[in-house]
């Protein structure tokens, strides 16, 4: 079964964006989500996606992923998601491992988090000095609840 492992962190300063080797802006909203599961359709530059994430809190989530048609991601962002989340993914990669920055926009400007993805839960990584603190297990960070409850309302 598909898995993503991922931890998520607040970043301490920007000496990281002198790092970035990519960026892209993503849209992305929920069509459902209860306490099981989320379903979100992304827009990704010129690709597009349905994914499907269990709601377990902390590091390691079920997580199924489907290419859509842009035109339809379209279509279900404009008439069945509800808030739209917006943001820059920036690519950073730092000894092993690649880094996704999310800064966001909109009702989330002025968040900006940082996550990696590992192969198992335990695995150890190299933490880059402008990392801060970890917020992998608290759901307010969940992209499902910065929908809902955004960061500029806290």
């Amino acid at each position: 079964m598909p898995r993503e492992i991922e931890r998520k962190f607040l970043l301490k300063n920007d000496k990281w964006r002198s790092m970035v080797q990519a960026s892209r802006a993503l849209r992305q909203g929920y069509l459902c989500g209860n306490d099981r599961a989320s379903v979100r359709v992304r827009i990704d530059g010129d690709q597009a996606n349905l994914n499907i994430k269990s709601a377990t809190l902390g590091v390691e989530r079920l997580e199924f992923e489907y290419a859509i048609p842009v035109e339809q991601a379209e279509a279900l962002l404009s008439e069945l998601a509800g808030q739209v989340v917006e943001k820059t993914r920036h690519e950073v990669r730092h000894h092993e491992h690649l880094w996704e920055i999310d800064e966001f926009a909109g009702d989330n400007a002025g968040l900006i988090v940082a996550e990696v993805e590992l192969e198992d839960a335990q695995e150890r990584f190299e933490r880059p000095d402008w990392l801060g603190d970890e917020v992998s297990g608290d759901p307010r960070y969940y992209n499902t609840e910065l929908a809902r409850h955004p960061y500029s309302r806290w």
